[in-house]
């Protein structure tokens, strides 16, 4: 049996049935304190990672999609298990070429932390930022 990929790391939905893996490290760690990312998550703030297109190594299982625009402008598509409702990953028209997997659904306390924190006068003023160095940018 063949030892695991260390530089694969799996993402699925709350109950299991979609997943993603990705390999590498990922382009891109943000936090958004935007209205949307907040009804997104129902927290105060979403982090999530980006990674390029080839850096998709196999997706596994049905997914349901919803679009809207977000608070740039553009359409985001959100791909989510229809039986727990777990968003997995999402694609932002704007950005071609990549996915966005949300940080959680990796279920790793060792994910590589936020590099940027983005709509931060959305920010809820009493919520803690992580003690990191990150571009603040709004």
């Amino acid at each position: 049996m063949d030892a695991p990929d260390p530089l694969v790391r799996h993402a699925s939905c709350s109950c299991g049935a979609l997943a993603v893996d990705v390999r590498g490290e990922p382009v891109r760690v943000s936090i958004c304190h935007c209205l949307l990312c907040q009804k997104r998550t129902g927290s105060t703030f979403a982090v999530q990672a980006r990674f390029a297109d080839e850096q998709i190594v196999a997706r596994r299982g049905a997914s349901s999609t919803y679009a809207r625009k977000g608070d740039s402008g553009g359409e985001i598509t959100f791909s989510f298990c229809p039986t727990c409702g777990a968003i997995v990953t999402y694609v932002v028209d704007r950005l071609p070429g990549f996915v966005v997997v949300p940080v959680g659904v990796f279920a790793d306390p060792g994910f590589p932390p936020p590099q940027v924190s983005i709509y931060e006068a959305r920010r809820h003023p009493w919520g803690p930022m992580p003690g990191i160095t990150v571009e603040h940018v709004d």
